[in-house]
């Protein structure tokens, strides 16, 4: 099983000069690859591969003495990366690869040769470095990945493989649907409610401040260059805080439920809202997800997504009745058919959490009609699931609304529910 451990380093000046020196390298000759591929291709049609480009590299060293300084390994790996980067544009995983800047954040990537001590790493070419090994790193180091943020912090990435198999995820045990919002970061089927940390509102004026005196500096100077350092500082504050936030809490929910169950939200979509983008970007629930999603895995629990058009929010959990409307400044609402209050947040993640045990089971519900003597088209029926498990009273399908397009180019309900 793969893991990753990322442990801070702490170079000497020299160390650092060393360093400085691979990035640029590295830097220089990714941009000098892309532009040799971007002009084979308009003069001849046809592109090269990272294999072609990396049997250039002892003629540019003996053109570029300077090449020299860097460990041969982390040149080729350069090419390497550039020929997946490629590969991953054709397959429309990626857009299109772009020159580095000497202002974004420099990294170097070492395939081997990298030795983990107790209290250091010894590098190629650049020596024994310290560093703060905070995890235990047991198994075959595959890669290292050093790099440096806005803040001049140097990081080391140690990609190993410990040897173990990956456990086998099973649905036996306590499941829990999560509802992710802003005024409550998450509210949980079992009635938790975590508040919203809204880490930058609390560094706002901080980093408002350092922000104008950068501006004020002139361009190219070194007091705008410590200028530039003060606000990455405020901004590591921001990440770290928000970053320790997240895990603790995913840890938390990770290792006292079995099944977890969220919502595929349209971050980026709901980002295009002027009124909400700030406190979206801010509130970090895509890695929030992502946390969930590769610790459950590490520990062989299942982690579930629901479609994003799924009506969590406002169906009744007790009798599935449906509401035609909900507004977002209403947090409770009454059933009217069976006349139960629910609270917005603590009903849509009960919601998540039976349709997401409904979509791991994948048995269709058992359909009895309600004492009123609805019909299937009205939506007044609800389901019992099979052996215990959980029913969002949509069929063997998930939700999928049937939308069309709009005059406005935006995708409008034609029906309130569809079984698929």
């Amino acid at each position: 099983m793969l893991k990753v451990v990322k442990v801070r380093l702490y170079p000497t000046p020299q160390q650092q000069q060393l360093l400085e020196q691979s990035f640029g390298n590295c830097r220089w000759l990714w941009n000098y690859s892309l532009n040799l591929i971007n002009q084979t291709y308009q003069q001849t049609g046809k592109g090269l591969s990272g294999y072609d480009v990396k049997k250039l590299i002892p003629q540019l060293k003996k053109e570029h003495e300077w090449l020299t300084r860097t460990y041969s390994q982390c040149l080729q790996q350069v090419c390497l990366n550039l020929g997946v980067a490629f590969k991953n544009f054709f397959e429309k995983r990626a857009s299109y690869p772009r020159f580095k800047s000497k202002h974004g954040k420099p990294s170097i990537q070492y395939p081997q040769n990298v030795k983990v001590a107790d209290s250091h790493l010894t590098i190629p070419k650049i020596g024994d470095c310290r560093a703060t090994i905070h995890r235990k790193i047991e198994g075959k180091i595959k890669t290292v990945t050093i790099s440096k943020n806005g803040s001049s912090q140097y990081f080391a990435a140690i990609l190993f493989d410990d040897g173990k198999d990956w456990p086998h995820s099973s649905t036996d045990g306590k499941a829990i649907g999560i509802d992710l919002g802003l005024n409550h970061f998450a509210v949980t089927s079992d009635g938790s409610k975590f508040d919203n940390p809204r880490i930058l509102s609390k560094h706002e004026r901080n980093l408002k401040l350092k922000q104008q005196q950068l501006s004020r500096k002139q361009k190219g100077s070194n007091n705008r260059n410590k200028a530039r350092k003060r606000v990455a500082r405020v901004h590591r504050k921001i990440t770290n805080c928000r970053g320790d936030f997240l895990h603790k809490l995913s840890r938390r929910i990770v290792n006292e439920n079995q099944v977890i169950v969220v919502e595929n939200l349209n971050i980026k979509g709901m980002m295009q809202n002027p009124c909400l983008a700030k406190s979206i970007h801010q509130v970090g629930w895509g890695m929030f997800c992502t946390m969930l999603k590769y610790k459950a895995e590490a520990e062989g629990k299942v982690y579930q997504e629901v479609d994003r058009f799924f009506p969590s929010s406002k169906t009744c959990h007790v009798c599935r009745q449906q509401v035609s409307s909900l507004p977002l400044d209403v947090r409770s609402w009454t059933c009217e058919h069976c006349q139960t209050t629910h609270d917005r947040d603590v009903n849509a993640a009960i919601n998540l959490r039976d349709e997401g045990l409904r979509i791991l089971t994948r048995q269709s519900p058992q359909v009895e009609p309600l004492p009123c003597g609805g019909s299937p088209r009205c939506g007044k029926w609800r389901g019992k699931p099979a052996h215990g498990a959980g029913s969002s009273g949509t069929g063997d399908k998930a939700y999928c609304p049937d939308v069309r397009r709009g005059r406005g180019g935006r995708k409008k309900s034609t029906i309130p529910l569809s079984v698929g």
